[in-house]
């Protein structure tokens, strides 16, 4: 009884340590936003609360959490205050298996690639419950909008991983890593080079994120899902996209770009920071893409979905596979 207790404790512990550092990240993710935003756009960004504004977004967070929420009519109560949880549980979930570092890793399962697959489809649930239990007709407008578009990118992405389960052999996502040792030229970006550019724009579209943000484009549906929503639960919503946004740059480093491998091991050692710089490049060009690209109208983005982004995933794994068979494996270690 004792060992089961010390073993949950330490489980939770594990979780914990991983929850709550993303939890922050996200909150220092929004004040990284609006400082290369307004940098970009030749502005200050947040400069009052604190230091160089750094409690600014920690300062939204209370007002959120202290401000009333608002439950519609004729809403569907339960449904309306599980949809925030169904959108952030798989956003946090996701993180059981990604590697860290070769021993850094909450669970290092055969099916990583399998479960992180299963965990990002499910956030579309949220987002269309959301949509459909605040009972307005510009809520449910954002979350078909939404749903069909994440729905659109999944089977892209889904496409794209196939490519790298090709090309390491293996659902492990430390095997995956491992696979791709022996410096930069290794890594699976530039094999899978189409692959990845789909895998990263496909996953800036899934987190409804600019541009392909029409699912919250407030000149035409003034909020989207969750425009129905406030306080708390609107604040989930908040951390849930950030904190996607977030899983996407680590899965992209994991994946494609070698996870915690140094790009020159024969100078510079392996660690788990290089994880981190990796990530925060991907997490950059989420506000890159931002202040530079106008919104995509909606026929565009599906469009570019279905009629450019699938039929090249698919060719690209035929390529994969055939460099595979016939042994053109240039990028192994």
């Amino acid at each position: 009884m004792n060992d089961s207790l010390i073993y949950l404790a330490w489980t939770v512990t594990k979780i914990l340590a991983i929850v709550i550092p993303v939890t922050i990240s996200v909150a220092m993710f929004v004040y990284a936003e609006r400082k290369v935003i307004g940098f970009m756009h030749s502005r200050m960004g947040p400069n009052r609360v604190g230091p160089l504004g750094l409690f600014q977004t920690f300062a939204d967070v209370f007002k959120l959490i202290m401000k009333e929420v608002i439950l519609p009519t004729s809403a569907n109560r339960f449904l309306f205050i599980l949809a925030p949880l169904i959108t952030l549980a798989p956003a946090l979930a996701a993180w059981a298996v990604i590697p860290f570092s070769a021993k850094m890793v909450l669970t290092n399962i055969n099916a990583g690639l399998l479960y992180v697959l299963a965990m990002t489809s499910l956030g579309v649930y949220g987002i269309i419950i959301a949509g459909w239990a605040s009972n307005s007709k510009y809520a449910f407008l954002g979350a078909m909008r939404s749903a069909a578009q994440i729905v659109s990118y999944e089977i892209a992405m889904g496409f794209a991983l196939v490519g790298v389960l090709i090309a390491a052999g293996s659902l492990n996502l430390v095997e995956i890593v491992e696979a791709q040792q022996g410096g930069v030229w290794n890594w699976f970006f530039l094999p899978l080079l189409p692959l990845f550019v789909i895998y990263f724009i496909s996953g800036v579209a899934e987190t409804n994120r600019a541009p392909f943000d029409v699912a919250e484009g407030e000149s035409e549906i003034v909020a989207g899902f969750h425009v129905e929503y406030s306080g708390a639960p609107f604040a989930v919503f908040f951390l849930a996209e950030y904190a996607n946004m977030i899983l996407i740059a680590a899965l992209s480093t994991t994946l494609f770009a070698g996870g915690w491998l140094s790009p020159f091991p024969a100078l510079i050692p392996d660690h788990s920071l290089w994880f981190f710089l990796k990530t925060f490049f991907f997490c950059f060009l989420y506000l890159w893409f931002r202040s530079t690209f106008p919104r995509y109208r909606y026929d565009q983005i599906m469009r570019l979905g279905w009629k450019v982004f699938i039929p090249i995933t698919i060719v690209w794994i035929l390529v994969v596979a055939l460099m595979v068979v016939q042994q053109w494996l240039w990028w192994a270690p």
